[in-house]
């Protein structure tokens, strides 16, 4: 207001519109503009005004407000819901989009926007078949329960899926990595290795790093074990170890064993029997341990590690979860701190990220950051 005063009172001394428009650095039609309103209005034409529309032909009327609000008490859903509702109950009403009805719903504290969660990334590549025996095997903890001395326990379930046959069945002390690795090294040793293992993405088998890897399917990769997972929220991509499950319950939770040991020996009497008396439907009502042979793929005595091409960058994790590029660092994440991760160029910017023969992550070179999401050029070129 004052530098507008003083440039109208310059104008009446006899400067000239150019001058003024270079010395206060606005245009010649601005000065005009003002000239006009402190005349007709005085020192008050030069307040700023809202720059608002004098009409809003699509603002939602407050009786449209209210009855946004009504319905959201009512059913407590979400837009689009509201809207079904909306529009039974006031037909002869033009009825908002969803997106008007969201923003209105905000603007009166009645939804609130959902916090980013950071979840395990979906499994992107098809199932493998199960044509043949240790092609996949399947894993899971059944359900926790507690034995009648009131004793947690998780059994952790193993099964080759072509024959069914059950490799383990045994109580973890703990549902962790250090346990459970320790179970599976030791399905390893006595039956070999699986080319897949198929789980759900749940601990200790999932996380929510780079490639949806823990360390301990971090462990399987290494021994050139592919780590498959469901789908989330789809207990059916795991049908048939779903389905033992049942059949586990039954034949040997109603009820649960005194204590952990009692139930460890029912567990196995009944992984026998399972195995090699009950006739099974989809094998033809041959038992699963006529169907099943041993891999031939050993256990090695050390678990190597990852190797990569010749053409592929090869960087070290540091303990923080960092690798350096050029000097500089580039966060991935921890889980992957003192393993080797490889760097394959795939565009003029951006290098693909992996751990063995998994894809898990885009480097982009100009920013110095590693992103999840495969990026557009490489979308659009894809």
């Amino acid at each position: 207001m004052e530098l507008r005063a003083e440039l109208i009172r310059e104008w009446k001394e006899g400067e000239s519109v150019t001058a003024l428009a270079e010395a206060y650095g606005v245009s010649r039609k601005t000065i005009y503009k003002w000239l006009g309103r402190h005349e007709s209005e005085g020192t008050a034409g030069l307040a700023d005004r809202s720059r608002a529309p004098h009409n809003s032909p699509l603002k939602v009327s407050a009786e449209m407000i209210a009855h946004i609000i009504e319905t959201r008490q009512h059913w407590g859903w979400g837009p689009r819901k509201l809207l079904v509702k909306m529009a039974e109950a006031w037909p002869e009403e033009k009825i908002p989009s969803a997106s008007t009805v969201a923003e209105v719903l905000r603007g009166k504290g009645l939804s609130h926007a959902r916090k980013r969660r950071l979840r395990t990334p979906p499994y992107a590549e098809p199932f493998a078949d199960v044509a043949q025996c240790n092609r996949t095997w399947c894993a899971d903890f059944k359900g926790w329960f507690r034995t009648r001395d009131g004793t947690r326990c998780d059994p952790l379930t193993i099964t080759d899926a072509y024959s069914r046959f059950l490799l383990c069945c045994q109580i973890a002390v703990k549902a962790d990595t250090v346990h459970v690795e320790a179970l599976f090294d030791a399905a390893f040793r006595e039956y070999g290795l699986p080319e897949v293992i198929h789980t759900d993405n749940g601990a200790p088998f999932a996380s929510r790093a780079p490639g949806g890897l823990s360390r301990l399917s971090m462990r399987w990769v290494r021994l050139g074990i592919v780590a498959e997972r469901s789908r989330p929220a789809s207990p059916q991509d795991n049908g048939r170890h779903e389905r033992m499950h049942r059949t586990l319950k039954q034949d040997t939770l109603s009820p649960p064993a005194r204590d952990p040991k009692r139930q460890q020996e029912a567990f196995r009497v009944w992984q026998k029997r399972y195995n090699e008396d009950r006739p099974h439907e989809s094998l033809g009502y041959q038992s699963p341990a006529s169907c099943y042979a041993r891999s031939p793929r050993e256990f090695p005595r050390r678990v190597p590690e990852v190797e990569y091409d010749s053409g592929v960058l090869v960087r070290r994790v540091m303990k923080k979860g960092q690798l350096y590029w050029k000097g500089k660092e580039v966060f991935v994440s921890k889980i992957f701190r003192g393993q080797s991760l490889g760097l394959r160029a795939s565009h003029d910017r951006y290098y693909e990220i992996l751990y063995g023969p998994l894809v898990i992550g885009w480097f982009d070179t100009f920013r110095c950051v590693m992103q999840r999401k495969q990026p557009k050029p490489l979308l659009e070129t894809s």
